[in-house]
């Protein structure tokens, strides 16, 4: 049987995809965090949406990777749940709305990094996201593509100033020297977005987290 050229390269890429993330989610079973692998957006978006149920709050850190990937905003209106909307544009309401977030049952987000190493290296410039990951909802639920795997911290702290950094701040349109570089200046700007590094090495002691990680590349 012939194989075409772009199907074999399709097959290779989901092999490793696939190998790199079993082996993460084992990594990060053997931190106490609870773990699996899936193999594509929309099995993960079927696991996130089984804990926004009616009567449930739900909020999330306005990820790519759950916003525009796997659109997941919509989906979650129509079961049911509460969801705390990020008020973009208008500074208090935002404030407000992100301290919300800390109280929620079930909080939705992605990290910027993850190791083989089995630990999760995130960026954040209000430190909402990296805050509510640590503590505060009953539930996190933090969904990660294969491509935000790392071998090691270096090479994902490399990851966060090269890829994920100057991105996202793109993406938001943000005023800083990255999104005219493409890479991080370590800049001293004032909408700076890099401002709270976190390495979560093990579950945090009273935070209930799954991390789901999808034979995809998903977000920045």
């Amino acid at each position: 049987m012939i194989v075409k050229q772009d199907q074999w390269c399709q097959d290779v890429e989901g092999w490793q995809r696939e190998t790199l993330g079993k082996r993460v989610v084992e990594a990060l079973k053997a931190n106490w965090f609870d773990a699996l692998y899936v193999p594509d957006r929309e099995e993960a978006t079927k696991y996130v949406l089984g804990y926004c149920v009616p009567g449930k709050v739900v909020a999330h850190g306005g990820s790519a990777t759950l916003t525009r990937d796997m659109a997941i905003i919509d989906k979650i209106k129509a079961t049911g749940a509460t969801l705390i909307e990020n008020a973009y544009g208008d500074p208090e309401a935002m404030f407000e709305g992100r301290r919300k977030q800390l109280l929620s049952d079930v909080y939705l987000c992605s990290v910027n990094a993850l190791t083989m190493d089995g630990y999760l290296v995130s960026v954040d410039g209000a430190g909402n996201r990296t805050g509510a990951m640590t503590f505060g909802p009953r539930k996190v639920i933090v969904v990660a593509g294969a491509n935000k795997i790392c071998p090691d911290l270096p090479s994902a702290w490399q990851r966060l100033e090269k890829v994920a950094g100057p991105m996202n701040l793109k993406r938001l349109n943000a005023p800083t020297p990255c999104v005219q570089t493409g890479y991080c200046m370590d800049c001293r700007a004032d909408k700076r977005g890099c401002r709270i590094y976190t390495v979560l090495k093990r579950r945090p002691m009273l935070t209930d987290i799954t991390v789901v990680v999808v034979g995809e590349n998903l977000g920045f």
